[in-house]
């Protein structure tokens, strides 16, 4: 079967984003260039912690290659726009991949489609990753610093916008509430 590298090197937009209503959210990737459009699919997890991870390797490439990251400013704006559409999921994204290449100081982002037979115990051998995820669909993507930390942003703001945190055990709260685990699964 083969499968598909979807390059933006680097994107008109790249963005995170969601479709539906607080709960019941689905959460996208989203890369436009060169005339093309493409949309992956993710869970709320996932972009939480690409954002975390984002900031940590431009910190991470700040402390070791001295890449001057308080110098650069964000020229553009905030990018609150929606999803372009059409909106076509092209796959499921389940591993993500994030490298510094430090000859052109920028960022390399990759989304990796769920495999169909990945199962949920790991594997015993020691198996190399580029081997087993080497015919499966991905997204790269090139970003300058700037436009990564205008990605950080977004995907916080996107984040940040579902349902309230619980006080007590932090799970989403419902808007009919939701069974604690902190109150003996009594309805807060």
């Amino acid at each position: 079967m083969s499968h598909h590298v979807y390059a933006f090197e680097p994107p008109e937009r790249f963005v995170a984003g969601t479709v539906g209503a607080p709960g019941e959210r689905t959460f996208f990737l989203q890369a436009r260039g060169g005339g093309r459009l493409i949309s992956v699919a993710l869970e709320k997890v996932q972009v939480s912690l690409l954002a975390e991870k984002l900031e940590e390797l431009l910190q991470e490439a700040h402390r070791r290659f001295g890449v001057d990251l308080a110098a650069e400013t964000v020229t553009e704006t905030a990018d609150n726009e929606p999803l372009d559409t059409p909106l076509d999921e092209e796959f499921r994204v389940g591993t993500l991949g994030l490298q510094f290449d430090v000859d052109t100081a920028t960022v390399v982002i990759e989304a990796i489609a769920v495999g169909e037979d990945e199962t949920e115990e790991p594997a015993d051998e020691d198996e190399d990753d580029e081997l087993i995820t080497a015919d499966r669909d991905r997204l790269r993507v090139r970003l300058t610093p700037a436009a990564t930390r205008a990605f950080i942003e977004r995907a916080k703001r996107v984040v940040a916008s579902g349902r309230p945190p619980c006080p007590l055990c932090g799970q989403p709260l419902d808007t009919r509430g939701h069974l604690c685990p902190r109150h003996n699964g009594y309805r807060r």
